[in-house]
């Protein structure tokens, strides 16, 4: 045989060997079969591409449950100094589904700004962050270093030298673009910069694929920020529509200690004084931040999103910048619109992923087909993520509709359990519809012909790995 045919066979050898692999980790069918596809026609980039992003680590223990415990007991404090909590009947059990399962305390909230644009978002960071005694901590995907990363990096500087506890973490692969010397010249300033699981080798088959997509802010445990937007100059253009939320009040503590959390992952440093958190009150919105992760024993931002959906009763609303939903989330939704309840989807028209829009548009074509009101936003890109049910219950945070947000990333969201802030969220859907193209009204993308919808349908095959 020859050297060629020995290396065909060794490579077959090893595509079967990886599909094994695949099967024996009792994954999602959908997510099994795509990877077996890949491997299978592709042996040699499949094969590499399931090292470095397929296999999964979600029984590792990257977090020791002592330290767990130490960084939920401060949270715990303060949740019982509230008292004693209402919570609404048609949601109590996602409540205690949250608590029980990450101890995601709920909190009362005294105000909540919803901000849909980087003009409303930027300027309040920056006069939160001029405001600062005691601490900043942030969280980003992305921290660009452009003309607005480096203005938003000056002001932590500025407090920093002013005695301010300053404490950053960034995504490693979000910030590869990043030149290390813009983090370093934060450092030298005495700020705590620490990035989000490094990808180098030899650890970087075991990381590249799990990335912090959260965006968390809390500034001396008073103001908390939660939402889509990273800090980069594309997230002040008029083009960009985006979804941030600004809180004050007990709502805080629960962002805290997602940071906490976080920043125990990143630095090994326990940080549970009670200067980092705020004295909740006794009156407000009900408010539940939920984080979710790959080392997590369950989706639990999934479970949410699956919970509103079956207790909807009237309405539903999603907005997402990418429509790849799990199985089990789509069935949800599609189940819904058949038992009448009103259930809106809305994506951007263009997206800025040319394969994941490829490989979404016949998810959208089955939805309207089910009877989903699907929009396309025509204002821009949208970025927001965000869902409302039944003016009772709505979240916002980093969480897409799609697989690897649902099961892949480091997400967070901010669940509100109030009418009040349920109207105002509906009311950001409602004028985002009005740039809106509904899908039925596009016949190209309704009916396309038998070639984009073969490679639409090709295309979504890919979908879990996306």
């Amino acid at each position: 045989m020859s050297v060629l045919g020995i290396l065909y066979w060794l490579s077959r050898l090893i595509a079967i060997a990886a599909i094994i692999h695949v099967v024996l980790d009792n994954r999602q069918p959908a997510k099994t079969m795509a990877w077996a596809l890949v491997i299978y026609f592709l042996p040699l980039f499949g094969v590499i591409a399931y090292i470095f992003f397929g296999i999964n680590h979600r029984k590792e223990r990257f977090i020791s449950r002592r330290s767990m415990d130490m960084l939920t007991k401060r949270t715990m404090v303060e949740f019982v100094e509230q008292g004693p909590l209402q919570l609404p009947a048609t949601y109590e059990p996602a409540i205690n589904l949250f608590a029980r399962q990450s101890f995601s305390m709920p909190f009362l909230n005294q105000r909540a700004d919803i901000l849909t644009s980087g003009y409303d978002f930027f300027p309040r960071l920056l006069r939160d962050i001029t405001a600062a005694r005691n601490h900043i901590h942030l969280c980003m995907y992305i921290f660009e270093d452009d003309a607005l990363g480096r203005l938003i990096s000056d002001a932590l500087i500025a407090r920093a030298r002013k005695g301010v506890e300053v404490r950053v973490i960034y995504d490693d692969v979000g910030c590869w673009r990043v030149k290390s010397r813009f983090f370093e010249r934060m450092r030298r300033e005495g700020i705590d910069v620490e990035p989000f699981m490094p990808v180098h080798f030899p650890q970087f088959t075991r990381k590249a694929n799990y990335r912090n997509h959260r965006k968390v802010i809390v500034i001396d445990g008073r103001v908390g920020y939660v939402g889509g937007m990273n800090i980069a100059i594309r997230y002040v253009s008029s083009k960009w529509r985006d979804t941030m939320l600004r809180i004050e009040g007990g709502g805080v503590n629960s962002l805290q200690r997602a940071f906490l959390t976080d920043w125990y992952f990143v630095d090994r440093t326990l940080l549970s004084d009670r200067k980092y958190y705020t004295r909740p009150q006794q009156e407000g919105a009900l408010v539940q931040t939920v984080t979710s992760g790959p080392v997590d024993s369950y989706p639990e931002i999934m479970q949410g999103y699956l919970h509103a959906i079956m207790a909807a009763r009237k309405y539903i609303y999603f907005e997402t910048p990418y429509f790849l939903p799990t199985d089990s989330v789509f069935f949800a939704m599609k189940t819904a619109a058949a038992a009448g309840v009103d259930v809106r989807v809305m994506v951007p028209r263009g997206s800025d992923a040319w394969f994941v829009e490829w490989a979404s548009r016949s998810y959208l074509r089955e939805a309207a087909e089910a009877g989903i009101k699907v929009s396309l936003y025509d204002g821009g890109f949208l970025h927001s993520k965000l869902m409302v049910s039944d003016d009772a219950v709505c979240t916002c945070g980093s969480t897409n509709l799609d697989f690897r947000s649902f099961e892949n990333n480091f997400e967070g969201n901010m669940f509100f359990y109030d009418a009040d802030m349920a109207v105002r969220m509906r009311q950001v859907f409602e004028a985002d519809e009005q740039l809106a193209v509904p899908l039925a009204s596009l016949p190209e993308r309704i009916h396309p012909h038998i070639v984009r919808r073969l490679w639409d349908s090709f295309t979504r095959l890919f979908a879990p790995l996306l």
